[in-house]
């Protein structure tokens, strides 16, 4: 708080007469602005429409008729004010429109350039000026407290937990704790310790089966439905069968991620491949091998019919998606937003000149996961190296990832997978996709309810004899696929 005091009282040395502040955590900036008052010695008065205008417990005299509820009124008694103090209106926004004459009497006392002159903070979660008031505003936004406080904040929630529980301790270990901390960066003072709270006083206990909820419960704050979506069940990585390459180049990645410090933090990730093959779980699972919150940007909302509201759905998503950070950011099937179109006025363009610029300027420790089907489609530039840290291309499961990836779904199932010969199922399925091998269980369990009896390695063979794989299907795509992938990607 001390650097936002400090801060703040070098905008009120410029002479600004109207500060705009947009803030969820109204209680953190009236107890700013009355450090600042004290500090410099001034009268602080607040106006909402409930309360109208009333001094803040010290400093200035009253104002007559403070009581004041109509903003009007309330301006009038704060242009008549000969002094220098300070004056918050809370939540004046909505009177602005079709209001000329609040709007000039806003204007008059953000004109006066006098040092004895009343000065308009003007607090709100969200507020746009008329174009005659913008240019004498100056906008101040309060710093996010670091991990330092969000650690005090939670150790404070514990404490209180505590006393509250006969002295009983919170229980958690060191990792989870940091993972915590690092969810609950891009929230304020007051949002992380809500979230804190709640994390602590379900069970008294801060374990890895709270940061699900904890992402979720952030994402819902920040208030980021619609063009991003949260994930939130990310698939666990032991449950994508293969893919060794990728397993490994993200475990050598996933310390210095996490950390956060350095130039050199892991940007993303394009995944080419068959469809089916897996791209997606992969996408799923790296937020829940890192720990982090998934969220998923969906081009089918971003676009929009009228002139350059794509391009700003978009800006609004990817800045929303580093007051989440750090997080994954997974775009599936990322031709189909950014193929180059010439029936579509440009919008495509200047998405992914948006997009590109984005990628190579953004500070916040986004992990961008980009997966496609049709890389022909996608524009060059994108695909460049330098743009992603790696592209990957993922094929058709061998014979041992096949037999793992019936392991893994027949468990999923509550299957036993040592009653089946997993071998025999992997020789007989060349040729499958890690989604055509689950429909393949999937649809042997329909038969077996069916026909009322268990599921059995001849129902599975059946199943798999009864399937056309795309790798048949499509098989002229797919080699095409493999040739341009070959010399240009890495093997997942």
């Amino acid at each position: 708080m001390k650097n936002d005091i400090h801060d703040l009282g070098l905008v009120l040395d410029s002479r600004v007469k109207l500060i705009l502040i947009e803030s969820w955590d109204e209680p953190r900036v009236l107890e700013t602005l009355t450090g600042l008052a004290v500090k410099r010695g001034l009268g602080l008065h607040a106006w909402s429409v409930t309360e109208g205008l009333q001094r803040l417990g010290f400093g200035g005299e009253p104002l007559g008729e403070a009581t004041s509820q109509e903003p009007e009124a309330a301006l009038r008694l704060i242009k008549a004010d000969p002094q220098a103090n300070l004056y918050v209106l809370c939540d004046l926004h909505p009177f602005l429109d079709d209001n000329p004459r609040l709007v000039r009497l806003l204007k008059e006392v953000a004109m006066r350039d006098t040092p004895h002159a009343p000065t308009l903070v003007l607090v709100s979660h969200a507020c746009k000026l008329p174009a005659e008031v913008q240019r004498f505003a100056a906008r101040f936004s309060l710093a996010l407290p670091s991990e330092d406080e969000l650690l005090a904040i939670v150790r404070e929630e514990a404490s209180r937990w505590s006393e509250r529980n006969r002295n009983a301790r919170v229980r958690t270990d060191n990792r989870t704790l940091q993972q915590v901390v690092k969810n609950l960066r891009g929230l304020s003072h007051g949002e992380a310790r809500v979230l804190a709270r709640n994390v602590i006083c379900d069970d008294g206990a801060i374990t890895q089966e709270d940061l699900p909820e904890l992402n979720k419960t952030k994402f819902q704050l920040l208030d980021l439905e619609g063009v991003l979506s949260f994930e939130y069940d990310t698939a666990r990585f032991a449950e994508v069968g293969g893919l060794s390459n990728l397993k490994r180049w993200l475990a050598e990645r996933q310390g210095i991620f996490l950390d956060g410090k350095g130039v050199d933090l892991p940007r993303g990730m394009l995944l080419v491949g068959v469809q089916g093959g897996g791209k997606s779980l992969a996408a799923k699972a790296v937020a829940g091998l890192w720990g982090l919150p998934l969220l998923r940007l969906d081009f089918a909302c971003l676009y929009n019919k009228f002139f350059g509201e794509t391009e700003r759905n978009l800006r609004e998503a990817l800045s929303l998606a580093e007051q989440m950070a750090p997080c994954v950011l997974w775009i599936d099937e990322i031709e189909k937003g950014l193929a180059s179109g010439e029936h579509d006025g440009g919008v495509s363009q200047r998405v992914l000149g948006t997009l590109l610029t984005w990628m190579a300027e953004r500070k916040a420790p986004v992990f961008m996961v980009a997966t496609a089907n049709a890389i022909q489609r996608l524009p060059p530039e994108l695909v460049r190296k330098g743009r992603f840290d790696e592209l990957f291309f993922v094929d058709l499961p061998d014979q041992a990832v096949r037999a793992e990836i019936f392991r893994i779904h027949l468990a999923r199932r509550e299957l036993e997978p040592a009653g089946f010969d997993l071998q025999l199922l992997a020789l007989a399925s060349e040729g499958f996709s890690g989604a055509e091998i689950e429909q393949v269980v999937v649809s042997a369990l329909y038969a077996a309810q069916a026909q009322q009896q268990a599921v059995d390695q001849a129902l599975l063979l059946h199943s798999i004899q009864s399937t056309a794989p795309l790798s048949v299907v499509m098989a002229e795509d797919l080699n095409a696929l493999r040739a341009w992938a070959h010399g240009r990607t890495v093997l997942a």
